[in-house]
């Protein structure tokens, strides 16, 4: 497996990176000793980015969300008791 010094791979990142993606797997060291190996992904790792969304129409967010409890907010910072505290 291919050492590279930190500096070079940063210089050569993308290039890296595609080879990595093809199954070339790599250590970067730093000054001399090997601190991380980069490989590529198993299909079964990249198969969480298919997740996202998937509650898409499930979660109703309010209208007012960015200003639920401002009022409240603002107290806390100015140390006063929030209006809504009992």
């Amino acid at each position: 497996m291919q050492t590279i010094n930190i500096h070079k791979a940063k210089t050569h990142l993308s290039r890296l990176i595609e080879e990595a993606a093809k199954g070339k797997s790599f250590i970067i060291a730093k000054a001399g000793k090997p601190m991380v190996i980069v490989s590529p992904l198993s299909e079964q790792e990249t198969k969480g980015a298919d997740k996202l969304g998937f509650m898409s129409g499930e979660i109703l967010v309010p209208d007012d969300f960015d200003t639920m409890a401002s009022s409240d907010i603002q107290s806390f910072f100015e140390g006063k008791p929030c209006e809504t505290a009992s």
